[in-house]
């Protein structure tokens, strides 16, 4: 039988994806907000700098450790129902951290914050569940932009809020969280009816200590060095685990998620090029703000405050804002194995371009507009590509996978970028030489250059129509 029997249609579209970018703005706000502000936060805290890297890595491997689960329980029991749930316990937690009187107890709020990761194979499942079918690739193409514009605004957003009020104010944005969940409470219609199985708890345990392993091994692998036995513990026991889980969803009569889908050609391929370009994109949150507050003694640097190296990322974000719902109509138009091609082609040239002139703000503004299409086009294309390619009720479990795939591939580019500046340095100083970056660009032009390679294995299609057949599983795009 076809979804479109059961799909329920939202009588509000246009609310409910009011609802949806601002609970996706309020997840990628949190997600960058504090980077910035670590120091501040050592400082009022009287924390070192090892403890509030944990505002980060906390968050990191909660968001990566609940968006799979949350997209199960949305599949399950009804995705606007979970939304609600969500945005109010990442609304919790952004209270918990604002009115914390120590670094530990932010932290622990900053974990509470992290379950929201699952706020977007949420929102992609109530768009494919709710949506006219020609909206759906434009609305997820929005939506998927906003991933990016939140980190775009999150980084100068951050400089001014730390310059002039208390450090507390950049969790007290997050209860915009607030009345994003009463809207979907109110706007999201009830989920189709699923054939109601058991949460494989066991699955899920594993599942999330394995990727709690892998991240926290990969974060952690500067401070620590590669090659030191609790890094090597770590990595090594991620990937066992990881083989652990995937021996018991093998055996387990109502897995976590069907190994099958994750083998189908389609479903696999994005997610190897979701890893690939989660590696570029991240990099490029650190190394151009980065380089832009490097002094100018430096030989290379602009010697820019926090705001002003954060406002080099406005015009990548709103390249993202312009390139999301046009990704949706090329894609619908041509196939989003296409375009996703052709956004990883935008990313690579833009490391191309940097990597070869970087000696003005301005090359830094026009590569942001190419990373920032290249990221709204490749974003908006896996969304569709995982979206389109497996049954209705495995939507947010599916398109979870495919969010942490792109979080590892940041935690690796994050963790290369730094090394790779950490090992290039100015003489005997800890300042990176403008070499390092160079080859930090390269790197991540590779990266682009692998992602390009992995999109263009997607099996085409000949039709670039979203499927809704709730039993097939057509190769998309």
């Amino acid at each position: 039988m076809s979804d479109a029997a059961n799909r329920p249609t939202a009588t509000r579209p246009n609310g409910v994806l009011a609802v949806l970018l601002l609970a996706g703005l309020a997840f990628a706000l949190s997600q960058t907000l504090v980077v910035p502000a670590l120091p501040s936060f050592a400082a009022e805290y009287s924390a070192s700098a090892t403890a509030s890297s944990w505002l980060l890595t906390g968050f990191l491997l909660s968001a990566s450790v609940a968006t799979p689960i949350v997209g199960k329980l949305g599949d399950q029991f009804g995705k606007g129902r979970v939304l609600t749930a969500v945005l109010m316990l990442f609304s919790t937690g952004s209270v918990v951290c604002a009115l914390a009187d120590s670094i530990g107890v932010v932290i622990a709020g900053r974990v509470i914050q992290g379950v929201a990761g699952g706020v977007f194979p949420l929102a992609f499942g109530i768009i494919r569940d709710t949506f006219p079918r020609d909206r759906v690739p434009s609305a997820i193409g929005l939506l998927s932009a906003v991933f990016g514009i939140g980190g775009g605004i999150g980084l100068p957003l951050s400089g001014v809020i730390v310059d002039n009020v208390d450090v507390s104010w950049l969790f007290w944005v997050g209860l915009i969280g607030l009345p994003a969940a009463l809207a979907a409470h109110r706007l999201v219609p009830a989920s189709p009816p699923v054939a109601r199985t058991r949460i494989d708890w066991l699955g899920a345990a594993l599942l999330s200590t394995a990727l709690a392993g892998l991240l926290l091994g990969v974060t952690e692998s500067n401070s620590l060095g590669w090659t030191s036995p609790v890094t090597l513990a770590l990595l090594v026991g991620g990937a066992v685990v990881l083989g652990v889980w995937t021996r018991q969803q093998s055996r387990t009569e109502q897995p976590l998620i069907e190994l099958a889908l994750l083998r189908q050609r389609t479903v696999a391929a994005t997610n190897l090029t979701g890893l690939l370009v989660g590696f570029a994109m991240f990099s490029s949150f650190l190394l151009i703000p980065q380089f832009a507050q490097a002094g100018q003694d430096t030989g290379y640097g602009f010697g820019l405050s926090v705001t002003a190296a954060g406002l080099l990322l406005v015009p990548m974000a709103a390249a993202q804002l312009v390139a999301g719902p046009l990704a949706g109509r090329i894609g619908s138009a041509v196939g989003f194995r296409r375009t996703l091609a052709m956004g990883a082609g935008f990313a690579t040239l833009a490391f191309v371009m940097l990597a070869l002139e970087h000696s003005h703000p301005w090359h830094f503004a026009v590569g942001g507009v190419l990373l920032g299409a290249g990221i709204s086009f490749a974003l908006a294309s896996m969304a569709n590509l995982i979206v389109d390619s497996v049954p209705q009720s495995t939507v947010g479990i599916a398109t979870g996978i495919n969010t942490v795939t792109r979080t590892v591939g940041g935690a690796f580019g994050s963790a290369a970028a730094t090394a790779i500046l950490a090992a290039q340095t100015i003489g005997a100083s800890p300042i990176p030489s403008e070499g390092a970056y160079t080859t930090a660009f390269v790197v991540s032009a590779v990266g682009g250059v692998a992602a390009i390679a992995a999109a263009l294995s997607i099996p085409p299609r000949a039709r670039a129509e979203p499927a809704f057949d709730a039993e097939a599983s057509p190769a998309a795009g």
